[in-house]
């Protein structure tokens, strides 16, 4: 058995505390057929509805196809998004009783109109970026320092939808009592992340975030040096079909090295950041080494980025594209 199936086995009932910004991603499919005469847009015929998790919600979802089981803490509406992204939580067994309700602001929820051949026409986003009310931001923190604290790893899903406050972060942080914390950001201060285990920015938010531009392997590197300057962290670059750039600081001397895409079709890469963070806390909560779990983290994320939509990739499935 190879080293990277040896972590896949390692994996089932590993609890990983997941925090952060839940979403409900609604498909509406139809047929095209002919242009509107009103706009020189595409009529759509409604065929049938989808309802998928997504941002914090699909992290656990993956969590949960790899066996491990998931610690959702987030935040929702009183609406019936709620109710939709709650049945999907329940269809794939993970719990929702931590998630706090907040009556002011709509559960995040992303509409997309799509065509039977997966082709997006438009989206409408429903969503409320403000901060949080206090009280709604001390149930969270209260949550995320509960789960963290029961937990092997956690990782933080910060889709700038106002869940992962400073006072969040710290509360898991000083909960996770040597637990890896690894942050999937949107935010462009790397500061705001400093005293996480691991930051798994796409090449975009790195470049925002270091105001680089990142097109060669070297810009990868300078870009990663510059992360972990501000934020003491290790990090890994996701980089679509130029696979991944670790900056490993976990050890007594610093790793850095280029780990290769293996996705051999690309559908659609939406999501594809939530199983690769997934996947990388519950390899590193079993022991593995951070250079094992992203290699096992980027296998993950070539099985998911061949569907369309948010997508989960199975323990069955990983085991099969190791072999």
């Amino acid at each position: 058995m190879t080293m990277l199936g040896s972590i896949l086995d390692r994996l089932a009932g590993t609890q990983v505390a997941v925090i952060g910004d839940v979403m409900l991603d609604h498909f509406l499919i139809g047929r095209v057929d002919r242009i509107s005469p009103e706009a020189p847009v595409p009529v759509v015929r409604f065929e049938r509805d989808e309802f998928r998790l997504g941002g914090a919600a699909n992290v656990a979802a993956n969590v949960r196809a790899l066996a491990g089981v998931p610690l959702l803490i987030g935040c929702v509406g009183a609406d019936e998004a709620s109710r939709q992204l709650r049945h999907a939580l329940h269809a794939r067994d993970i719990a929702d009783t931590a998630l706090v309700v907040d009556e002011t602001r709509p559960t995040t929820r992303k509409v997309r109109i799509v065509t039977s051949r997966n082709q997006q026409v438009a989206r409408v986003d429903y969503e409320d970026e403000a901060a949080m009310v206090s009280a709604t931001e001390l149930a969270l923190r209260a949550g995320a320092g509960q789960a963290a604290a029961s937990a092997k790893a956690i990782v933080l899903s910060d889709y700038r939808k106002g869940v992962v406050t400073a006072g969040v972060i710290a509360a898991a942080i000083n909960a996770a009592a040597g637990a890896p914390v690894v942050v999937d950001p949107k935010v462009p201060d790397a500061t705001r992340y400093v005293g996480v285990t691991l930051l798994t920015p796409n090449h975009h938010e790195a470049e925002l975030m270091t105001g680089t531009r990142i097109v060669t392997s070297d810009d990868a590197r300078q870009a990663a040096r510059a992360l972990h300057t501000a934020t003491q962290a290790s990090i890994l670059i996701t980089w679509g079909e130029h696979g991944m750039w670790l900056l490993d600081a976990s050890g007594a001397s610093t790793i850095e090295v280029a780990i290769p895409a293996t996705a051999r079709e690309v559908a659609d890469v939406t999501g594809a950041g939530d199983t690769v963070v997934a996947t990388l806390a519950l390899a590193l909560a079993c022991g593995a080494s951070l250079s094992d779990a992203a290699r096992l983290a980027n296998h993950a994320a070539g099985i998911v980025v061949a569907r369309f939509g948010p997508a989960t990739a199975s323990k069955e499935e990983l085991a099969k594209a190791l072999s």
